[in-house]
């Protein structure tokens, strides 16, 4: 493998107290191209994250000294990064209390490694396309060039700066993870057009197949928390029953 790759590579932080799985995961990622960092417990694992600020991290929801959930809390309140859960099987309370958390994404164990690398893949990608996204990108040459020029999309009462990844409702600037941010993105780019669960898993998540839907139920939750008045009647991200979701233009 040629250094200017490695210089190029992504680094993941791989978070979990069993030994084993973490050889597999630094095995298997780093023979994908990625540089690997290594953490056994939650205390040690957000000491890492924020000095060395990983591409993205693998986490365990089970850990010594701090549990998975209290880590991705505290990681996401400092930096943006793609994170990971690794969940028990079946246990939907880790999955979804990760995702209100600000999780990206999560796997069960036991897992499949080609999965798991095709979801890192996914996520990577995903981060990379957002902040190249009218922004200057510098190639290996070192030379900048100039992306598109400044882009908004105003529906409404919500208005999306994609150069400054700003979202303002009413006018005032509303906090969102990159993942909420690309999910509003997506249907703000074409109000009063329905778009299924399984479509927004498959542009905005970036999978090649249809996982678990319940992901962007958590997801589009937590954007009404912060962009509607009353989550309870909302005006601006609606939901048409049993298809999927749509932005309403008044």
């Amino acid at each position: 493998m040629d250094e200017e790759f490695l210089n190029d590579a992504k680094t993941i932080l791989i978070v979990d107290d069993e030994a084993p799985i973490r050889d597999i995961l630094v095995y298997n990622l780093e023979k994908e191209g990625y540089k690997t960092i290594e953490a056994s417990d939650g205390i040690t694992a957000v000491d890492i994250a924020l000095e060395k600020k990983p591409d993205l991290i693998l986490l365990d929801v089970m850990l010594p000294k701090l549990d998975g959930l209290s880590v991705c809390k505290r990681i996401k309140n400092s930096f943006n990064v793609p994170i990971l859960m690794l969940t028990a099987k079946d246990n939907e309370v880790d999955k979804i209390v990760g995702l209100e958390l600000g999780a990206d994404d999560y796997i069960t164990k036991p897992f499949s490694v080609r999965e798991l690398v095709a979801r890192v893949k996914a996520n990577l990608r995903k981060v990379d396309v957002t902040l190249n996204n009218g922004q200057e990108v510098k190639n290996r040459n070192g030379i900048q060039k100039q992306q598109k020029e400044s882009k908004k999309i105003v529906v409404g009462e919500l208005e999306l700066d994609l150069d400054k990844f700003e979202v303002k409702v009413r006018g005032e600037i509303v906090d969102l993870t990159l993942r909420e941010f690309e999910v509003l993105k997506f249907l703000a780019s074409q109000p009063e057009q329905v778009v299924t669960r399984e479509t927004l898993l498959e542009k905005v998540w970036g999978y090649e197949y249809y996982g678990d839907i319940r992901t962007v139920d958590v997801t589009v939750r937590r954007i009404r928390e912060k962009i509607e008045k009353d989550t309870s009647a909302p005006k601006i991200l609606i939901t048409k029953r049993s298809v999927g979701y749509y932005i309403a233009e008044n």
